[in-house]
């Protein structure tokens, strides 16, 4: 009886969370962010402004999430993200993937659909922050490049969008041609939510039989030298790269589930 009730105050804890989202996200862009326009005139001191809070309302959001019962989480090897310019590359098992990470790195960058730029809810973040819209034009990697050189923390999805519900995890090539590219190494993190849920294509009231327990670790970074040397061409470093990492993500996850 006890255990049905609870999975009942999940579900509308889950319905209040992001009802929460939506009116935070449109609270920044109404009330906040036009105010942080009028008082910092510098656009690179407004951006970084614009992150640290966008990264601070996401800390409060998860505890807010945590303590309504929705999940539980741990995290490993933070102090590993304790640098600049890292290309951080994550599987994205869920659909909070984005909101765990952007919480917990500091200058944090990101690649974000172009629809979200115009979406009511996350319009204001997006554009306030200076995310890397994902028009699918070929500047996309120079503006990675770019941001990296900044100083900033890419955070990337090699997979492009939530994995399958086979949990089958297939890599697109983007991420590692801004590797090689850019001549970055790159800062693995493995995400497991577990029991699955908010995954691709499933619904958000249908919350599993007990709490999520999300493990967020982040690894040893990966040598992009390993995969540029003997004369290797960027095209063929950047397939050697995403078949590596097609391996190394599937490997990973296998072993934390």
């Amino acid at each position: 009886m006890f255990e049905k009730a609870f999975m009942y105050w999940r579900v509308l804890a889950t319905g209040l969370s992001f009802a929460l989202f939506g009116m935070g996200g449109v609270l920044l862009r109404v009330a906040v962010f036009p105010l942080l326009n009028l008082l910092v005139r510098n656009e690179a001191t407004r951006v970084r402004l614009s992150r640290d809070l966008i990264r601070h309302s996401f800390r409060v959001y998860i505890e807010m999430m945590r303590v309504l019962g929705v999940l539980r989480y741990e995290l490993s090897g933070l102090d590993k993200l304790e640098r600049g310019g890292l290309l951080i590359l994550a599987n994205h098992p869920t659909l909070i993937d984005t909101v765990f990470l952007m919480a917990f790195v500091k200058k944090a960058d990101c690649i974000v659909k172009a629809s979200l730029r115009d979406n009511p809810f996350t319009r204001g973040p997006v554009r306030a922050a200076s995310y890397i819209a994902n028009s699918g034009g070929a500047e996309l990697v120079d503006d990675c490049i770019a941001s990296l050189e900044r100083g900033n923390n890419l955070i990337v999805f090699p997979e492009g969008t939530r994995t399958g519900a086979d949990g089958v995890i297939a890599l697109k090539r983007g991420a590692a041609n801004i590797a090689v590219r850019g001549e970055r190494d790159i800062t693995p993190v493995v995400i497991q939510c577990a029991p699955a849920t908010l995954g691709k294509g499933e619904k958000w009231w249908r919350v599993p039989p007990r709490r999520v327990h999300f493990s967020i670790t982040v690894q040893d970074d990966v040598a992009i030298s390993h995969f540029t040397s003997e004369g290797a061409s960027e095209v063929l470093a950047a397939r050697r790269l995403t078949d590596y990492l097609q391996h190394y993500f599937a490997g990973k996850y296998q072993h934390h589930v």
